[in-house]
């Protein structure tokens, strides 16, 4: 399996590669490592790799290479995402997993190695979900998401797995038959303020959908519903997880704990990552 390739940022706009250097035999590596490292990708040679495993002819290879320099990111050039060692199918208009939300996986499996029932809310791609039954005996998963082409998306990669993928808004969109039986419900929620979704790396602004993004006027709209309702869902002893930001923790953690979760803080500073951890008593 190819490595994990870190987020890239997005290259600038700029000329088409040659199409000279891709007719014929394939290229080498390094004329494919040119060619991106002109565009501005950062991780220029372990793209090319990626591009060029992922390619059959030379014009398939100058696609995915225009396709990358024109901006668009790599996971979606190529059609997959790494995640935990899985790849993760995903498509056009579907937030992409990110390498720091491994950690909130991780937090998971730590407090819940036995857990029997997992839901992924806000789910995307379904990698978190994915990752749980990869490591986990066999759980029920569940996932839901309010964007259809999420939906989809998801249910291509859950399907191996028996997942359930429900569209909907939150908790909403869950079977009544789970309440009071879930042990670990992560929840990868939009928490980037409505004023900085502007900010953001084009990747993110420009090819993943808003309501994946957008968390509201301070980020945390989303993260108050779902603290709110997850007590109703949770088996005893059962853990809501959420990401958020170094910035917005604080609040977040006093959230959950209104909501009468047992709540923690858990922060890897490897991957800046801030996961808020809240158990059912």
């Amino acid at each position: 399996m190819p490595p994990t390739v870190p987020a890239s940022p997005s290259p600038s706009p700029s000329p088409s590669p040659d199409s000279s250097l891709f007719s014929g035999p394939f290229p080498s590596r390094d004329s494919v490592v040119a060619a991106l490292r002109a565009a501005g990708c950062v991780f220029a040679e372990d793209e090319a790799a990626l591009l060029l495993d992922a390619a059959r002819t030379p014009a398939e290879l100058t696609t995915l290479v225009e396709r990358r320099v024109s901006g668009l990111p790599l996971e979606l050039v190529v059609g997959w995402a790494g995640f935990r060692g899985l790849r993760v199918a995903v498509a056009p208009g579907v937030f992409v997993p990110r390498r720091r939300t491994e950690f909130l996986v991780s937090e998971a499996l730590a407090h819940a190695p036995h857990a029997g029932v997992v839901v992924d809310l806000c789910c995307g791609s379904g990698a978190v979900g994915l990752a749980l039954a990869a490591a986990l005996d066999r759980p029920e998963v569940h996932a839901a998401d309010v964007d259809p082409a999420a939906v989809r998306c998801a249910r291509g990669n859950l399907a191996d797995v028996g997942g359930r993928v429900y569209a909907g808004d939150l908790f909403d969109a869950l079977p009544d038959a789970l309440r009071g039986r879930v042990d670990i419900l992560a929840a990868n929620v939009p928490y980037v303020p409505t004023g900085e979704v502007a900010l953001l790396p084009a990747e993110a602004r420009d090819h993943e959908p808003l309501v994946a993004l957008d968390g509201g006027g301070d980020g945390l709209d989303v993260l108050r519903r779902v603290a709110a309702g997850a007590p109703g869902w949770l088996a005893p002893g059962g853990c809501l997880l959420v990401e958020t930001s170094e910035r917005q923790a604080a609040d977040a953690v006093d959230t959950f704990t209104r909501a009468g979760l047992r709540t923690r803080l858990a922060v890897c500073e490897d991957l800046y990552a801030h996961v808020v951890i809240g158990v059912k008593g």
